[in-house]
């Protein structure tokens, strides 16, 4: 079974779309592209990815796709467009192509915690589903009870949580009881996967295995290895570790799993939610 990152990212500043880059991540505020983590891959026998938006704009997706269609190891892209316009439709029929298997409004960056409980994005979500599109939900603790609200109703729009909803662990190693709850709900419906991804950067400098420990036990207890899968969230990543840190803490929270289950949340829980399959 191929081993894939199921979530990174690429970009290129002077596009100009990327607002979120200040100071604050000024060490990855650089041209990120294949040639910079085909080295990673190799090095850790990684043979495919899932390539993730890191714009709010259409823009963004095009030029993503663009760079699907001449890089043999990203598998597909997760895109963006705005879930809530009236020209929805007409908008995902210019988007088009092969390698769009998903898309990921920006919920962590929307003030209104149940925007995506609204009339109109639940017809955007409606819509996605039916055209076989997946759901990247990039979400808070704040999110998961309207997520799971959501998500009820949707039975046939597959959902994964990113970065296992980036539960509050900075400094503390328990992520609390709310959210275990509500990874709880949402594991209980069974079109809801979660990536195993991100959970360095929110424990923050001086991150441990240990520290991250309590998240993911819980994920692979309730989702199951089959309805989790890694990825790196690299290069944001760089921000708090290193890729070969990760593989390291990655193989280390996944030592209790046997041969099948590793290579389920390594690679065969990606491939199947996303449809590839290299």
């Amino acid at each position: 079974m191929e081993a894939i990152d199921a979530h990174q990212h690429f970009w290129r500043i002077d596009r100009g779309d990327y607002h979120w880059m200040d100071d604050s991540v000024a060490p990855i505020r650089r041209d990120i592209l294949p040639e910079d983590l085909s080295p990673h891959l190799a090095r850790h026998g990684i043979g495919g990815t899932i390539l993730v938006q890191a714009a709010a704009t259409e823009a963004e997706t095009r030029f993503l796709l663009s760079i699907a269609d001449t890089t043999p190891f990203v598998r597909c892209v997760v895109g963006w467009v705005d879930l809530a316009a009236e020209d929805l439709p007409e908008r995902l029929d210019a988007l088009s192509h092969p390698k769009l298997v998903g898309l990921r409004p920006m919920l962590q960056d929307i003030e209104e915690t149940g925007w995506i409980a609204r009339p109109e994005a639940r017809r955007g979500l409606a819509e996605i589903a039916r055209r076989g599109l997946r759901f990247d939900a990039l979400v808070q603790p704040r999110h998961l009870p309207v997520l799971a609200e959501v998500a009820a109703d949707l039975p046939a729009l597959p959902v994964v949580i990113d970065h296992c909803a980036k539960p509050r662990i900075a400094g503390v190693a328990d992520p609390g009881e709310a959210w275990r709850i509500g990874m709880e709900r949402l594991a209980s419906l069974p079109q809801v996967t979660c990536k195993l991804s991100g959970l360095a950067n929110e424990a923050g400098d001086g991150w441990t295995v240990d520290g991250l420990r309590p998240v993911a036990d819980h994920v692979l207890e309730v989702f199951g290895p089959n309805r989790v899968m890694w990825g790196s969230d690299w290069p944001v990543l760089e921000l708090a570790g290193s890729y070969d840190g990760w593989i390291a803490a990655r193989d280390t929270l996944l030592s209790g799993l046997d041969a099948g289950e590793r290579a389920e949340v390594l690679g065969g829980t990606a491939a199947c939610f996303y449809g590839t399959t290299g």
